[in-house]
């Protein structure tokens, strides 16, 4: 896909300065019909949960493009698109029946809160914890509002990231009174040693991502769960 491609028919981002190719998440909003179509292809294809397209879906990633007000749209979009195409399958009669389901995908975000990027200055940080917390909390609404029918935390990197997440997706369900939804939590192993970026093996990864009772815990990306 080129540029044009990204931007769509949408005057609003015809005129954003900076360029928008690879802004996948763009994609919920100028191309959501391609993006549910993709999602219908897996379902008939044989997949029970689709994640929606939302992996750079927080105000912090989006950044990168001048996007951040765009955030919470992106994750509603990407969630709608995704329950369309999940309800449109579970209801075909051509179907075996089964119920397919939206995960709501929480990314790790491009900063991390445990690392600093500047080799010369181990104690910067590019992102606080609470700019994180804000930045989850918004993207969750987004995707519950869409219609997911579940939280994924993935490709974790960085445990505090993800511990923000979890504070973020506890207090947006304590505060909107909603019925909370089940929580999957997905790491990744970015070296041989089978360790996370902030330095955590898998035994240490699953006890401290254990407390927020997650209906499962798993590793995706990077080296996988080899």
């Amino acid at each position: 896909m080129e540029e044009e491609d990204y931007r769509g028919e949408i005057e609003e981002f015809q005129k954003c300065p900076k360029e928008m190719k690879n802004n996948n998440d763009l994609l919920n909003i100028t191309r959501k019909e391609l993006v549910s179509e993709i999602h219908e292809a897996y379902l008939r294809a044989g997949a029970d949960i689709v994640e929606t397209n939302t992996f750079n879906g927080t105000w912090i990633s989006q950044a990168d493009y001048g996007l951040e007000s765009y955030a919470y749209r992106m994750n509603f979009e990407a969630a709608r698109m995704a329950r369309i195409a999940t309800d449109k399958v579970t209801k075909d009669p051509s179907c075996d029946g089964r119920w397919r389901l939206v995960a709501g995908a929480v990314g790790p975000t491009n900063r991390t809160a445990s690392v600093s990027p500047k080799v010369e200055d181990p104690a910067f940080r590019n992102v606080t914890y609470n700019e994180l917390i804000d930045a989850y909390t918004e993207q969750i609404m987004g995707l519950v509002n869409g219609g997911s029918h579940i939280i994924l935390i993935e490709t974790i990197f960085d445990s505090l990231n993800a511990r923000a997440a979890i504070f973020a997706y506890e207090e947006f369900f304590k505060n909107s009174g909603l019925k909370k939804l089940p929580l999957i939590i997905s790491g990744t192993i970015i070296d041989a040693a089978g360790r996370t970026l902030s330095g955590q093996n898998v035994e240490a990864f699953f006890i401290s991502m254990s407390n927020a009772k997650p209906f499962c815990i798993g590793l995706n990306c990077a080296l996988g769960a080899d």
